[in-house]
């Protein structure tokens, strides 16, 4: 998995490619980690992400979390395989999830 970072104005944008599983989740956890004090809105990019396990939704809610708290947190581009995970597990009634078909919104 690859993790691209862009920090403008206090919008975060982290833009995810490959799979996010159990090895790869705690590398993404602790990126986040170290660059979320000062986001106000923490936009997550899934255009190149293929797939995602459970360890990766325990950093997606961890993150909702926090940025609750101090702004607010968009999931866009989400693929299909990656959308049905988030329906089946009920994520797409926690996240805020844009897709490129329709938008959606949801918080929690």
């Amino acid at each position: 998995m690859t993790i691209d970072k862009n920090l403008k104005d206090g919008v975060l944008t982290v833009a995810l490619a490959g799979r996010l599983d159990t090895t790869t989740a705690p590398e993404l956890e602790s990126s986040i980690q170290e660059s979320i004090s000062d986001v106000k809105d923490l936009i997550f990019n899934f255009g190149e992400l293929e797939y995602i396990s459970s360890a990766g939704l325990r950093v997606l809610l961890s993150t909702q979390k926090i940025m609750s708290k101090q702004g607010s947190m968009i999931v866009k581009n989400v693929s299909e395989p990656v959308m049905e995970v988030f329906e089946v597990t009920g994520f797409s009634d926690i996240l805020t999830i844009e897709t490129a078909e329709n938008t959606e919104t949801s918080e929690g």
